[in-house]
C-alpha cells in the first residue's frame, strides 16, 4: 500500500473541517495509508513538511487554503517528494494556476490516479515561492483584506479590497535588471508571476502564466490615473478569461529567468498571499524543482510586450 503524510489545516475555509477530513480518509485510505498531523497554532505547515522530508516520506499530502499549500510546497521544493494538493481555502489559487481540481473529491481523485508533473518554483530575496509576487497595487490590496473579511466574504473581499485601493493608487519609478537588459519605468503595480490562477489578474498581461517554462511572467500596470485603473484591470480580466494577450498601451509584459526589481519611492511587496518587506526584490525561478500531482496540461507560448509604457526606456546588456 501506498503511504502519505497528510498536512490538515482545520482553520482553513468556511467548511466543516471535520466533515472535510473525515471525507478525505475515507476517499484516500483504503489505497494509501495516511499519517495525518494538523496544524496549529504553535505548529505551521511549512514545520510539519520539514519534519516530513526529513522522514523521508513517499508523498506528502496538504489539506488547506492557500497559505498553508504554499508553505507545504516551499519545503518540498527540491526534494524530489509528490505533493498532492486538496484546496479547502477562499481562493484557491494555487490549486487555479496549476489547473488542479479545487473540490475535496476531485482532488483525492487526482492523487489516487498517481500521475505526476515537475514544475517550477522560485525563490524572492532568497525567500520560497510558488505564486506570485506583487509589487505596489496588489500588496497594499493583500495588506487591507484581514482575516475576518476573508471569512465572511471570501473572494469578495479581496475585489472590495482592491476597489478601495484603486482610489489611492500611486505611480513610482522602476527600474527592472534583467539578465539581458535593464529597463525603466514609471508604474502603478508590478506583478512577478511563477504561477497565477486567472483571477490573481494582475499578473496577466501576457494572458497565461506558463509555470513549467523555467521563466518568471512579469506584469507592469501604469494606468495614469484611476479611471485608467479601472480600464486596465477590465483589460486584464478580458485577457484572463479569453486567452488573448492585451494590447493597452499603460500594460507591458516580459518573460526572464531572474531580475532585479528597485523602485524610488520603496513599495510594499508581497510573496504568495503574505506581506514581506519592501523593495529592492531579486527574484529568481528554479525550474522543474516542484513534484506535484497532477494530469499533464499544454503549456502557452511566451509572449513579450513593453511598448507605450509611460517614460519607459531599455539599455540592452
Amino acid at each position: 500500500m501506498r503511504s502519505a503524510y497528510l498536512i490538515f489545516n482545520p482553520v482553513a475555509g468556511q467548511g466543516d473541517a471535520e466533515q472535510d477530513l473525515a471525507k478525505i480518509r475515507a476517499m484516500l485510505e483504503p489505497t494509501i495509508a495516511l499519517e495525518v498531523h494538523h496544524t496549529t497554532a504553535e505548529i505551521d505547515a511549512d514545520e510539519l513538511a520539514l519534519v516530513a522530508v526529513n522522514q523521508g516520506v513517499e508523498a506528502v499530502i496538504v489539506a488547506g487554503g492557500d497559505g498553508t499549500i504554499s508553505a507545504t510546497a516551499n519545503a518540498l521544493m527540491e526534494t524530489g517528494i509528490p505533493l498532492g494538493v486538496i484546496s479547502r481555502g477562499t481562493a484557491n489559487a494555487f490549486a487555479s494556476a496549476l489547473d488542479l481540481p479545487t473540490t475535496i473529491e476531485a482532488a483525492c481523485q487526482t492523487i489516487l490516479a498517481g500521475e505526476t508533473r515537475i514544475v517550477d518554483a522560485a525563490k524572492c530575496n532568497d525567500m520560497p515561492m510558488v505564486l506570485l509576487a506583487g509589487i505596489g497595487f496588489e500588496a497594499e490590496t493583500v495588506e487591507r483584506t484581514d482575516r475576518e473579511s476573508k471569512n465572511r466574504l471570501g473572494l469578495l473581499a479581496y475585489i472590495l479590497a482592491g476597489m478601495e485601493q484603486l482610489g489611492q493608487m500611486t505611480q513610482f519609478d522602476v527600474e527592472i535588471e534583467t539578465d539581458d537588459k535593464i529597463i525603466h519605468v514609471t508604474a502603478t503595480a508590478i506583478t512577478i508571476a511563477n504561477a497565477a490562477p486567472p483571477t490573481s489578474i494582475l499578473a496577466q498581461g501576457s494572458a497565461g502564466v506558463i509555470f513549467d517554462d523555467g521563466l518568471l511572467d512579469v506584469t507592469i500596470i501604469a494606468p495614469a490615473n484611476r479611471t485608467g485603473a479601472i480600464a486596465a484591470s477590465y483589460e486584464l480580466l478580458t485577457s484572463a478569461l479569453t486567452g488573448d494577450a492585451t494590447t493597452r498601451p499603460d500594460i507591458g509584459y516580459l518573460r526572464a529567468k531572474k531580475l532585479t526589481i528597485t523602485t524610488e519611492p520603496p513599495q510594499k511587496v508581497v510573496i504568495d498571499g503574505e506581506v514581506r518587506g519592501t523593495t529592492p526584490v531579486t527574484i529568481e525561478c528554479i525550474p522543474n524543482s516542484l513534484t506535484v500531482f497532477s494530469p499533464q496540461t499544454e503549456a502557452l507560448p511566451p509572449i513579450e510586450r513593453l511598448e507605450g509604457l509611460p517614460n519607459l526606456s531599455i539599455d540592452h546588456k
